[in-house]
């Protein structure tokens, strides 16, 4: 069985790279002052941030299953099945308009697998290597699909937000919290464990957050993902939203306290978390690998 791995842009994967990967790519929609863009193919970083910056109304929606449709039906012309892995549904509900999608339509039954696995960015980039060395092995999709959501539970991000100012935006604070919290310097620490991006700590300093998410993933490291560590099944990765030269500081730091872990990725954030948190964010997180 020939299986394709389709996955969309907030996994950071961008067109070039899912090109020598052999793995499709949806870009993500992303709506500024009315205008329609795709990420990696109309709107790169670099504009997204300028437009974020310049308090344009920006924001992000769902790729229209049609168009996804036509995707997988030229893919089903020299693949057996589809691995699809999109955003998380607790934080879009793409997920759910796919897999209706695909239940529906007689042309992708037991044919297209979508994957609900609670998984965005550096996470879900993991979850697309997983499948693809899954599917090099031979494995049908629908154990892929299985050792995925068996396993979607087993990661953690937390993100390093630098201004409210977003969050305030997204209506996700009150005008009157965002202003206390912007005259105290307030640097909150944000969490993602399945499916909500939710608050987890309020703090004052850059080193005072890298020091909080240090702790707080040594914490799972030594609780909940105690054996598979042990085993070699834990892997680390960071983020970040236009804050290269800090997150790169960052990684030294994970390194040095988990030596025994390798650091994957160190990957830009995707426009979707983005457009919440705005630029100067830093995260670490952890997940299993297959």
């Amino acid at each position: 069985m020939k299986t394709a791995i389709v996955t969309d842009s907030n996994s950071g994967i961008t067109q070039a790279e899912a090109e020598k990967l052999g793995i499709t790519v949806i870009p993500m929609p992303v709506l500024i002052d009315g205008g329609l863009y795709y990420e990696d193919l109309t709107l790169s970083q670099e504009q997204f941030y300028d437009k974020l910056k310049s308090n344009a109304n920006v924001s992000t929606s769902q790729p229209n299953p049609v168009d996804v449709g036509e995707i997988w039906s030229k893919l089903l012309k020299d693949y057996d099945e589809i691995i699809c892995i999109p955003m998380s549904s607790g934080l879009s509900e793409t997920c759910h308009t796919l897999s209706h999608y695909a239940e529906s339509e007689e042309q992708f039954k037991g044919k297209v697998y979508v994957v609900d696995n609670q998984r965005i960015s550096i996470t879900q980039r993991q979850s697309v290597y997983d499948a693809l060395k899954m599917a090099g092995e031979g494995k049908t999709a629908q154990e892929i699909y299985d050792f995925l959501m068996q396993t979607k539970m087993q990661s953690s991000i937390y993100i390093m937000v630098a201004t409210l100012k977003y969050l305030k935006k997204g209506g996700r604070l009150t005008p009157a919290v965002a202003a206390i919290g912007t005259l105290l310097k307030i640097k909150p620490v944000l969490q993602i464990q399945g499916e909500k991006l939710d608050q987890f700590a309020k703090v004052r300093k850059v080193s005072d957050a890298k020091t909080t998410m240090i702790k707080a993933i040594k914490h799972d490291l030594e609780t909940r993902f105690a054996d598979l560590r042990a085993q070699g099944k834990i892997v680390l990765s960071l983020a970040h939203t236009e804050n290269t030269e800090e997150v790169e500081k960052f990684k030294e730091e994970i390194h040095e306290e988990f030596p025994d872990i390798e650091i994957l990725f160190v990957d830009p954030l995707s426009l979707s978390v983005s457009c919440h948190i705005g630029p100067g964010a830093l995260a670490v997180a952890c997940s299993v690998r297959y």
